[in-house]
């Protein structure tokens, strides 16, 4: 029995994308109480064989550059081209990752193993500033805003992805992506797919995967709480604990970020940018960082459906998968200059 109010169930088992096995995992099921692992399948690095199966005659459009916002309100909110809300993060100084103190605490609360072996990533605590403010989407994409990247024939054209990730889409037969996915309904976040198709996706709305400073400081604010709302976990803010499957976008309107970011704490997991080092931080630029320029895993931020209070921390870096991996647990969002 655990002695800390730190309880909640592991993260389900990650299930190894490849393109038999990823349809079982987007089954549904229950979450195990393990740690999730993965292990990078095969490349394959032939143009897609199925692209014209789903080719429309002109290459969907791109989302024109963004109007800049007057970068003075913090969660100003516009409407982009593509109909997502977006909320304007300012530029700012925040404190990323946790402090030794905070660390030591968090060890005491008895964390499942496969998340205390994760704390050292996120030392030292440090000042980040972000010298450009930039928009992100109010809410995680949902299965109904990346449809329409699917029915403009975003897995068909070639300049929506990036090199590994079009060598990843070859031989994956693109009239069959994305996947099914637990809770692949209009108005839940987007899961089961890739980090490439997450990229993909964002260089269509004209934006791009906001870098893990992004995220975290559009998560936490200047005066960087543990929580998007504050330095307590609360069960009621957050669709985290005991939960078995994912809920509609923006079902916990109390527990946005100081911007009006809804599900930062929970819901899905999310896709930033950066390639994962362990030690990043203890080297890492105090200004406008973007990870390692390489590396074999992504970063991902935030808690997610059935996981614990220790993963919903705005700190917290899970980083055991690569980007041609996905699972029902992983979402993301889009920023915008």
């Amino acid at each position: 029995m655990q002695v800390s109010p730190f309880t909640g169930r592991a993260r389900a088992g990650a299930i190894i994308l490849t393109s038999t096995l990823l349809l079982a995992a987007c089954s549904g099921g229950t979450p195990s109480a393990t740690a999730p692992s993965a292990t990078p399948p095969a490349s394959n690095h032939s143009a897609p064989s199925a692209a014209a199966s789903v080719a429309p005659s002109e290459p969907p459009s791109v989302a024109s550059t963004p109007v800049p916002s007057d970068g003075q309100t913090a969660g100003q909110e516009r409407t982009d081209p593509y109909g997502i809300d977006q909320v304007w993060v300012p530029a700012g100084t925040f404190t990323m990752g946790t402090d030794a103190e905070a660390i030591a605490a968090l060890t005491a609360a008895d964390p499942p193993p496969w998340v205390a072996s994760e704390f050292p990533s996120e030392q030292p605590a440090h000042q980040v500033t972000l010298t450009k403010g930039y928009w992100i989407d109010r809410d995680e994409v949902t299965n109904g805003a990346f449809a329409a990247f699917v029915d403009a024939g975003g897995y068909a054209h070639q300049a929506l992805w990036s090199p590994d990730g079009w060598a990843w889409l070859g031989g994956k037969g693109a009239a069959r992506l994305p996947l099914h996915c637990q809770g692949d309904v209009p108005d839940q976040p987007r899961m089961c797919l890739t980090w490439f198709e997450a990229e993909a996706y964002a260089t269509w709305r004209g934006g791009r995967l906001p870098t893990e400073a992004e995220w975290e400081y559009a998560a936490r604010g200047p005066e960087s709480p543990v929580y998007p709302w504050g330095d307590t976990f609360d069960t009621d803010r957050a669709n985290v604990i005991n939960s078995v499957a994912p809920k509609p976008v923006g079902s916990y309107p109390t527990g946005v970020s100081w911007v009006g970011a809804n599900d930062m704490a929970g819901n899905a997991m999310e896709w930033v940018s950066d390639w994962l080092a362990a030690d990043y931080y203890a080297t890492s630029p105090d200004t406008d960082p973007t990870g390692p320029a390489t590396g074999t895993t992504k970063v991902e931020k935030g808690g997610w459906w059935g996981s614990n209070e220790f993963v919903a921390r705005s700190a917290y870096r899970h980083y055991e998968d690569p980007p041609t991996y996905g699972d029902k647990h992983i979402g993301f969002r889009v920023a915008s200059q």
